[in-house]
């Protein structure tokens, strides 16, 4: 059995929150395994709750991680013809158009209450970058997508050194977690690439290139921080933070997309290329990857299922490069 499929299914064998059902099952819609990805975005429409929210699991404060089950429910729609795929994705965009608490600003929040004392509950994570705009422009809500984008720019976006912070509060002006998170990062950067692919898609040309140069301009800023073995450090320039997997695993995905999408050089391929064989060292018998950001808190080294998905979908889109002949 080859790395990947070992990857996959020890994926598929880890429990799941929300957004990791999402990304799971995205990255098996990239890798092309419909017959695994339509499977799980049954179960996200079957657990999905009263409010439009998909894939959860018992009672749940999160806002727009349930959101990133949301394209792979109207792919299956696309794929079967089956309303009930389709459905599921109306009522999880309702939900976010009309239900979901946001900002002043009119900014969705990533969560119904604040984990940390001391601080409210409009907060905006950076890993809702990846997990609201993406979805929303597939269900043709370009506008409203890139405008999602616009305040997380606003509120997490560091102009000095072209990165994002990872969590800040809205309602003090404050910031919640005031670090350059590199998983947070590569969602970030994973993030703005699908929504400007959706953008160009359905013809809205001038705002997928402005998309296509914030994605180019994070890539380029996070390379610099990148590892002689193509891995980052956890908190980005802290290099007393461990070294992590999952985040080079984002960044190798989005160069092999990137290549495909004729946005970088074939050459980029070799920065991705160093982070795949590193991180393959670290996977074991099962399948399992190891020196990644750890669940359930991801606040040291460990394994998590979003790790898993990102290497499926690095390799996904360097077999779409290659098929293509383009590295």
């Amino acid at each position: 059995m080859n790395s990947c499929e070992q990857v996959i299914r020890c994926m598929l064998a880890m429990q799941r929150y929300s957004w990791e059902q999402g990304v799971c099952a995205q990255a098996l819609f990239e890798f092309g395994r419909k017959d695994l990805w339509i499977p799980m975005a049954f179960d996200a429409v079957t657990r999905q709750s009263a409010d439009g929210r998909l894939a959860l699991l018992g009672s749940s404060d999160s806002v727009s991680d349930p959101a990133a089950n949301g394209e792979i429910c109207f792919r299956a729609y696309e794929e079967t013809g089956d309303p009930f795929y389709l459905s599921g994705a109306r009522r999880m965009l309702e939900y976010l158009l009309h239900t979901a608490p946001r900002t002043d600003e009119g900014i969705i929040c990533h969560n119904l209450i604040s984990f940390e004392e001391g601080f409210s509950d409009k907060q905006l994570w950076i890993d809702g970058l990846y997990m609201v705009p993406p979805f929303l422009a597939v269900m043709g809500q370009v506008r409203e997508s890139v405008r999602q984008i616009a305040g997380y720019n606003r509120v997490l976006f560091d102009s000095d050194t072209h990165l994002y912070y990872h969590i800040a509060d809205t309602e003090n002006h404050t910031f919640v977690r005031q670090k350059h998170w590199a998983t947070g990062n590569g969602w970030a950067l994973l993030g703005l690439l699908r929504t400007a692919e959706e953008a160009r898609k359905q013809g809205h040309l001038e705002m997928a290139d402005d998309l296509c140069r914030q994605y180019t301009t994070l890539l380029d800023t996070m390379l610099r921080y990148q590892l002689p073995d193509g891995r980052f450090h956890d908190i980005l320039e802290d290099d007393t933070s461990f070294v992590d997997g999952t985040s080079s695993m984002m960044v190798a995905a989005a160069i092999f997309r990137g290549i495909h999408d004729r946005l970088l050089p074939a050459g980029t391929s070799v920065r991705a290329d160093l982070a795949i064989r590193t991180v393959e060292q670290s996977i074991d018998e099962i399948g399992l990857l190891h020196e990644v950001c750890g669940c359930p808190d991801f606040l040291r080294p460990g394994t998590s299922a979003e790790a898993q998905a990102s290497y499926i979908m690095a390799q996904a889109w360097r077999q779409k490069c290659r098929a293509m002949g383009l590295i």
